[in-house]
């Protein structure tokens, strides 16, 4: 699965019907959690699409891809 420009709300998103629930907010990042995954850093820079690495790197962690 490629998912390509994708913006940080479109992640949240998918995170939080995933069931992963905001834990707190460090700057720009969001930090996501859910019992049995390690803490999910969601950078947020005004609207601009999330670089591809990082996309990845967060579906991977959150077991989306």
């Amino acid at each position: 699965m490629c998912i390509i420009d994708m913006k940080a709300r479109e992640v949240k998103k998918m995170l939080e019907d995933a069931g992963f629930r905001l834990a707190r907010i460090h700057g720009s990042h969001w930090i996501y959690e859910k019992k049995g995954f390690p803490p999910i850093p969601v950078p947020d820079h005004g609207g601009k699409d999330l670089k591809p690495g990082t996309l990845n790197r967060i579906l991977k962690m959150a077991g989306l891809k």
